[in-house]
């Protein structure tokens, strides 16, 4: 499958990968393993997609998108480090974090915006292990943050 001309066909472009908040890589590849560092909810306008999920502020809908967002940066950081989307295995594993708000346990539901989307894009390929899980704080105030394994060429 040519998953650029998929992308166009879906009508999504690739964000550019932001550079690292810190004294880190954004992914590191370790034999036929690509591993990807934690990734938030950029709008293509640059601004972040923050608050708590499920105190009013963000709403499960909202917090859906940013875990779209999220892959998509996810993706992009992908390319810029294989140089072609073509060359992903599968996805092994997402780690799924947001940013919720007592009482909020509808994680899963979240973290299906980022699945969803590598399904969407990499097919059977992008379905992969996860844990979605609930934070009391994540950097930055941002809503959602995720990370990957992705199986490599």
């Amino acid at each position: 499958m040519d998953l650029d001309a998929r992308l166009r066909e879906l009508g999504i472009e690739l964000p550019e990968p932001r550079s690292p908040a810190g004294n880190y890589m954004a992914a590191r590849q370790v034999g036929d393993l690509l591993y990807l560092s934690g990734a938030g909810p950029v709008r293509p306008d640059g601004s972040l997609v923050t608050g708590k999920v499920g105190d009013g502020g963000v709403d499960l809908k909202t917090a859906r998108e940013a875990a779209r967002l999220t892959g998509l940066q996810l993706l992009g950081t992908v390319r810029a480090e294989l140089g072609d989307l073509d060359r992903v295995r599968a996805v092994v594993k997402l780690f799924g974090m947001v940013n919720c708000a007592p009482g909020f346990n509808r994680t899963p539901a979240v973290i299906d915006g980022c699945s969803d989307l590598f399904v969407e894009v990499l097919g059977e390929r992008g379905r992969g292990a996860r844990s979605a899980v609930g934070m009391a704080e994540l950097p930055f105030d941002i809503a959602v943050e995720i990370e990957a394994v992705v199986q490599v060429a």
